[in-house]
């Protein structure tokens, strides 16, 4: 087995999960004896990545301005400079400036993308499909550029399904008394209720407005319960307003929490009687569902998606028709009444993620050889 040099470019390397599949790919990178490199414009994962022998590179690849042209040369000169084997983009505007870097390389290094969202139909959006190798992170990530995309070939996708990691996430998991009580204290939560969450970056389109609503029934109709928010609302947004505006409107200001950005999301997790993922358009794949089920806590969500592939591979009772928030109320009540036992099966694995990826690296390093 060649010893490979690897590339992953993407916008910054804070939360979410095309950042955490770049940080699992580095990792198994390493640990393989490859040499992993990062091109991103930083962020809070840069330190821990190069802790575990990746190097970072800072390049501001998703600034959406003319300076993002400048990043052309620089990238190409990166590449050319490392004797970069693949490059491997992870998002829309990176995956341009790659194409655009790659162009004059001879030789020219494997291009792969990964097809991490169910992006907007578009010629930006086309750029995802220009890779010696697709990765889809689901069968409905694929489906959906297959559908969308009928000049990309089948045969140049490969499914990869994201993952999750059971020594982390281990069946049956829970933080000791200690920190659950400390947790509820400083959150201001009574004890006795029970908690309800929803993690994610705090968008329109998560959900959140029909949480609050079903947080708002529970209130009236019982049983005791509390809502927990767990993640940040991206910069800038409006929506902040709009959501505390209707959490206040429906009088449930003291039954939900916000936590914010959180590294404890196992523990969080953990402590919820039910966990919920009620995203209005599909996800391409459903991780915090899939995190959920792996540590034996009952899930709800919408079947569509990923979220509705990883559910009805694992626990299809959780599954509602996106947008009934009457069934959604109705499947909680039922849950909280007599918690279902959730499967102890994780199909969707990171190791076997890292190792189908690596995979696929060698394969196209290999040709690019011959």
């Amino acid at each position: 087995m060649s010893r490979l040099t690897v590339m992953q470019l993407l916008p910054a390397l804070n939360s979410g999960g095309v950042e955490r599949g770049t940080f699992e790919v580095a990792e198994a990178l390493v640990k393989a004896g490859h040499r992993s490199l990062v091109v991103s414009a930083g962020g809070m994962l840069v330190a821990p990545l190069e802790a575990k022998g990746s190097q970072h590179f800072k390049l501001a690849l998703g600034s959406k301005s003319l300076r993002v042209l400048g990043t052309v040369r620089a990238l190409r000169d990166l590449i050319s400079r490392n004797r970069v084997d693949i490059v491997h983009a992870r998002s829309r505007l990176p995956a341009w400036v790659a194409l655009g870097a790659l162009k004059k390389l001879d030789p020219r290094p494997r291009f792969v993308t990964t097809l991490h969202g169910l992006n907007s139909v578009s010629r930006y959006s086309s750029v995802m499909t220009r890779g010696d190798r697709v990765i889809a992170v689901s069968e409905c990530a694929r489906s959906y550029w297959l559908d969308h995309y009928p000049d990309l070939p089948p045969a140049r996708i490969t499914l990869i399904h994201r993952g999750i990691d059971p020594e982390i996430f281990r069946y049956g998991f829970r933080p000791e008394q200690e920190k659950r009580d400390l947790f509820l204290n400083q959150a201001g939560i009574p004890k006795e209720r029970r908690l309800l969450m929803l993690p994610g970056r705090i968008t329109e389109t998560k959900g959140f407005g029909g949480f609050v609503n079903l947080i708002a029934r529970l209130a009236v109709m019982g049983p005791d319960c509390h809502g927990v928010i767990v993640g940040d609302f991206k910069p800038g947004s409006s929506y902040r307003e709009r959501l505390t505006e209707r959490i206040s409107r429906l009088n449930v200001a003291d039954r939900i929490t916000f936590t914010g950005q959180r590294q404890d999301i196992r523990d969080l997790l953990a402590m919820a009687d039910i966990v919920y993922s009620l995203s209005s358009k599909p996800e391409s794949f459903g991780r915090t569902a899939a995190e959920g089920l792996a540590l034996g806590r009952p899930v709800i969500g919408y079947d569509h998606g990923g979220v509705g592939e990883v559910l009805g591979e694992i626990f299809p009772e959780g599954l509602v028709q996106p947008g009934d928030e009457v069934a959604v109320l109705e499947k909680t009540q039922s849950f909280l009444e007599r918690s279902p036992e959730v499967p102890d099966r994780q199909p969707f694995l990171k190791s076997q993620m890292q190792e189908e990826t690596l995979a696929l690296y060698q394969s196209l390093a290999s040709r690019l050889s011959t």
